[in-house]
């Protein structure tokens, strides 16, 4: 057996990618983050393209884990709790489709469990208004340029970096600590 065997997939896109990199590489059992993009229609975008929101395209990562470790429920939950799935089209200050609340699923178990939790989180009235995450399957994904993976990692300094996905990462270490991997606690 080799190191990837045990792994599983998913897609989210929550925002702009460099914030949801940065929280799901944080997760222990979670061994890969690559950001990318899906759910559009025109082959192998590129940021700038998607960034005129004519191509369909959501800034997402894919998230390779281990299951047995991390359930993809509890993956689903997490990243309802860590952005704001009640904005359209929206994340704060990041405005347009591209940057839209949404799940994309592999398999029709993992569609039946984001659709139990959304309904779940509806029910509990965990936000004030009601979540607006769509849950359509992945038909694509095309990885982000290089500059942009590890992003925060790398740049830490810079403004975007320090003054939205820092505090981002500060709520989650403190509200997700037994999920956290042991060197980011």
């Amino acid at each position: 057996m080799t190191s990837t065997d045990s792994l599983a997939e998913a897609t989210f896109g929550g925002g702009c990618f460099w914030c949801t990199e940065a929280l799901f590489k944080m997760l222990n059992g979670v061994v890969e983050v690559f950001p990318g993009y899906a759910g559009g229609h025109v082959p192998n975008p590129t940021y700038e393209a998607v960034c005129t929101q004519t191509t369909g395209h959501a800034e997402v990562v894919r998230v390779r884990f281990r299951p047995e470790i991390l359930s993809y429920e509890a993956l689903v939950e997490y990243f309802f709790l860590t952005h704001d799935p009640t904005t359209l089209n929206r994340q704060g200050n990041d405005v347009g489709p591209q940057y839209r609340s949404v799940i994309f699923y592999h398999t029709p178990e993992q569609k039946a469990i984001a659709e139990k939790v959304k309904a779940r989180l509806e029910a509990q009235k965990v936000f004030d208004k009601p979540i607006v995450t769509a849950i359509e399957p992945l038909r694509n994904f095309y990885p982000a340029e290089k500059y942009h993976w590890d992003y925060y990692a790398r740049n830490p300094e810079k403004p975007y970096c320090a003054l939205v996905i820092a505090p981002k990462l500060q709520k989650a270490r403190a509200k997700f600590h037994a999920l956290l991997k042991p060197e980011v606690r």
